[in-house]
């Protein structure tokens, strides 16, 4: 009787271990300062808009550090060009000080990163609802590659659905920041705000 005792609790270590640790879908791959502190998987219990959604929480009760759902690619048919990366999003319990969620773009021109965005000056936090949040950077047309994601700094979940990267026009303001733009002229010599 004891030994079947503990091969049932072995069983149910490893398959809570197996559902812990579960992987992220296909083409997408756990990165950031703590990967190991986040998951990232299918949750069928969480549609919206009738699309499938991946669930990124921390595995930890008091995360620190962050973690990354993400994919990179080289993206010929972006160079140049303004890009939009969009994707519904619903949290909770990001509410300890310094935890946030946010969709993240980078365009890199080897291994220096020339434009990038992550939604720090505009994060989710709390509990928050479905709603739609998007990144807009300008990927040069000397850019290698680019990689975009959800990232988590802390405790809490996030679903994210829907996503799409898109071209759009020069009208469409951007969010982040050129890590390279230099002016084409002095600006603010009387330094004034």
């Amino acid at each position: 009787m004891g030994t079947r005792i503990i091969a049932i609790a072995v069983v149910l270590m490893v398959e809570g271990s197996i559902a812990l640790y579960s992987a992220p879908p296909a083409g997408w791959f756990m990165a950031g300062n703590k990967p190991t502190d986040y998951d990232a998987s299918a949750d069928p219990a969480a549609t919206y808009l009738e699309q499938p959604s991946i669930l990124m929480k921390s595995i930890r009760p008091t995360a620190e550090g962050f973690g990354t759902m993400m994919q990179c690619f080289r993206g010929q048919q972006y160079l140049g060009k303004r890009i939009r990366f969009s994707a519904n999003v619903k949290s909770t319990g990001i509410d300890a000080p310094g935890d946030w969620a946010g969709l993240w773009f980078r365009s890199d021109k080897n291994k220096q990163s020339v434009a990038f965005d992550n939604m720090a000056d505009r994060p989710i936090k709390g509990t928050t609802p479905w709603r739609n949040y998007e990144v807009v950077l300008d990927v040069p047309a000397d850019s290698t590659g680019s990689c975009f994601g959800i990232l988590l700094h802390g405790s809490g979940a996030a679903w994210i659905n829907s996503i799409k990267l898109e071209i759009v026009s020069n009208s469409v303001p951007v969010t982040g920041r050129s890590q390279t733009a230099v002016p084409d002229r002095p600006t603010n010599l009387g330094f004034q705000n």
